[in-house]
């Protein structure tokens, strides 16, 4: 099939982060300049939307592979859609069926979303996702937006002396981070420690196409500040979260069938949604991700390896 050649418009849609791009079908191949103005895009808002899409899972990792390689869906996804095993498809079923039938009570905060926190995609990874697109099916009349934060325009945010502080500090990323676990949780820790991951990265990552500082930090996996005691870590790490959480760094996207998010991961934070679990709801998204490179620091340090295995194309493998 030959490319689409198309003409963009690009709408900001917040002050800080966001925007929407329409005069596009994702559906269909698309021409180099038009795939170069959508990274151009994404590189200056953030996150870019797109709405009244016709995307199955083929088209979406057709798509996708346009700016780059596909991750395998998730380090603990076993069971993706079958022959696409880029796809993880966010549904608060298949989490019931994944963790039990206790899954509804006893993760209700969780249950459309792996973390409904504010998070960055598979930090405890070395080389996290460069990239997410996801994608929705099926979604209610009312309540599930997802929001997004500017993560360089936290950094930019905070004071000189502050930036020239966390520029050098190191991070300890891991699954359920902060997460106080219980005697149900059996399941759940038992895949994660099954394929631990963690990883150490700098908190003030130098984004590999732009140049720019941004925050890397997330309630999500950050676990702690390295080098420093149990409490400057708490105070330090307290500190960041409102800072990257802050209202002006933020977007919040309303989902209707069809609709397309493409964040940059390297850049951004994503809020999952926590209004609905008192509703009997549907909620079906689908998402891939983009392979990403170790973070760097403004200091040239780059992420190691605590645990675990690098993120690739096919799935998690021995670095």
């Amino acid at each position: 099939m030959s490319a689409t050649v198309t003409t963009l418009a690009v709408r900001r849609v917040a002050g800080h982060i966001g925007a929407e791009i329409t005069g596009v079908d994702l559906s269909h191949p698309l021409d180099p300049t038009t795939v170069a103005e959508i990274r151009q895009a994404l590189l200056a808002y953030k996150v870019v939307f797109f709405r009244g899409q016709t995307l199955d899972h083929s088209s979406q990792i057709a798509f996708a592979r346009q700016f780059g390689e596909l991750t395998h869906a998730h380090p603990h996804e076993d069971a993706p859609p079958e022959e696409f095993p880029q796809i993880l498809t966010i549904d608060p079923l298949r989490y019931e069926e994944r963790y039990g039938a206790k899954y509804r009570e006893l993760y209700r905060k969780r249950q459309y979303s792996y973390y409904s926190g504010w998070h960055t995609d598979v930090t405890a990874a070395v080389n996290p996702p460069a990239a997410s697109i996801l994608r929705a099916e099926t979604v209610p009349e009312y309540g599930g937006d997802t929001q997004w934060t500017n993560l360089v325009a936290a950094y930019e945010g905070l004071s000189e002396p502050l930036r020239r502080f966390v520029d050098g500090l190191r991070a300890e990323h891991r699954f359920l981070a902060g997460y106080q676990t219980t005697d149900e949780d059996g399941r759940l820790l038992k895949r994660i420690n099954d394929n631990l991951l963690v990883s150490v990265h700098p908190v003030v990552r130098v984004h590999p196409e732009t140049g720019e500082r941004a925050l890397f930090v997330n309630p999500g996996f950050t676990d702690r500040i390295v080098g420093v005691s149990s409490q400057e870590s708490r105070r330090i790490l307290e500190l960041l979260y409102e800072q990257i959480t802050r209202p002006e760094y933020t977007v919040r996207f309303r989902w209707a069938p069809g609709s397309v998010a493409f964040w940059d991961n390297r850049a951004t934070a994503h809020l999952a949604p926590t209004d609905l679990d008192h509703l009997d709801v549907r909620r079906t998204l689908h998402r891939v991700t983009l392979i990403g490179d170790r973070p760097v620091g403004p200091d040239g340090f780059v992420s190691e390896i605590v645990a675990g295995r690098e993120f690739t194309a096919e799935s998690l493998v021995v670095a």
